[in-house]
């Protein structure tokens, strides 16, 4: 496939961004879309050009590290994948395909399609966490009964993996999906008990705090979500809320 690439260039974080036009041909269908990058990359590395800035990582869809705004979508055309998962035959030849990094206020622009998400890690610090007992009569956490639809749910919640791409898809820049996501892996299992409701109210803060936006209740996040992370969360993790404001 020949390809025209409309790519976001920004030098820094303090610097004015811009779409660049480049082309690439000989692309095969069977590549992935990180892999398309590289050649992009490699053809302006040899022609003397600065390479495109993009993050990744475990290129196996674990690490949501990959995360780009393409042609519109987060991670692009296909669904249930995140963007190193995202394969050229989602394309066609001749086609231009716009590449943006996540747009919100809480994700700033490093560099070109680089954004810093640690403002998701700041909200995990602030509750992500539960009590361990190290006292040396610690109960194996295999003898604790749970029911399988609490571990499952539980287990569904704990397949988030922090890409972003709930808040890029959002009209409000919402992070409740991600929140909700990760208050429930908590707060459906015993383990979790403990910190139950300092950890909502501390989470719920703290995303309000990094400036993400309302819930819009228009279901894009689940949509967009490449693990495809329920809307059920963020109804658990209001309830949790309202739970903890009445202790």
């Amino acid at each position: 496939m020949n390809l025209t690439l409309r790519i976001w260039r920004q030098k820094d974080s303090s610097a004015k961004g811009q779409m660049v036009d480049y082309k690439v041909n000989d692309i095969s269908e069977h590549m992935s879309f990180l892999e398309m990058m590289d050649v992009l990359n490699e053809q302006l590395v040899n022609s003397g050009e600065e390479p495109v800035a993009f993050d990744h990582d475990c290129r196996e869809g674990i690490c949501g590290m990959c995360s780009l705004y393409i042609n519109g979508e987060a991670h692009g055309p296909d669904r249930g994948v995140t963007t190193c998962q995202l394969h050229m035959r989602m394309f066609n030849d001749g086609d231009t395909i716009t590449i943006e990094p996540w747009r919100a206020a809480a994700f700033p622009v490093i560099k070109d399609l680089v954004v810093d998400r640690t403002s998701f890690e700041r909200i995990q610090h602030a509750g992500g966490y539960i009590s361990v007992n190290t006292s040396g009569n610690t109960q194996d956490a295999n003898a604790i009964p749970i029911s399988k639809h609490a571990a499952d749910e539980a287990m569904d919640a704990a397949t988030c993996i922090g890409c972003g791409a709930c808040v890029a898809t959002c009209k409000n820049s919402s992070a409740m999906l991600f929140v909700g996501a990760k208050v429930s892996q908590y707060a459906l299992l015993p383990q979790g008990q403990v910190e139950a409701a300092d950890r909502v109210k501390n989470m719920v803060a703290q995303m309000d705090l990094e400036g993400f936006g309302n819930c819009t209740n228009t279901g894009a996040c689940e949509i967009e979500c490449p693990k495809g992370i329920s809307l059920d969360n963020i109804a658990r993790m209001n309830r949790e809320l309202i739970k903890a404001a009445l202790k």
